[in-house]
């Protein structure tokens, strides 16, 4: 498995952005998270040049691995 930045190289951090939604209510005078959902993956980013690597084209055992690591769906 491999991940590399096609404009600088680099194989070694990326960002992984996500969006998680959280349900919380107020009980007497604490907040508590009712429900949350499982983060989406929205892009990924080269950590170094910040260029987007398209995700869906990588092969499909490294997407399952980096969408396991994160808990994403």
């Amino acid at each position: 498995m491999t991940l590399t930045c096609p404009n600088c190289g680099n194989d070694r951090n990326f960002q992984v952005k996500t969006l998680r939604m959280h349900v919380v209510h107020l009980e007497e005078n604490r907040v508590e998270v009712s429900d949350e959902t499982r983060p989406a993956l929205l892009e990924v980013l080269c950590d170094e040049c910040e260029s987007a690597l398209p995700f869906e084209e990588l092969d499909a055992n490294l997407r399952k691995e980096v969408l396991l690591t994160i808990g994403a769906r």
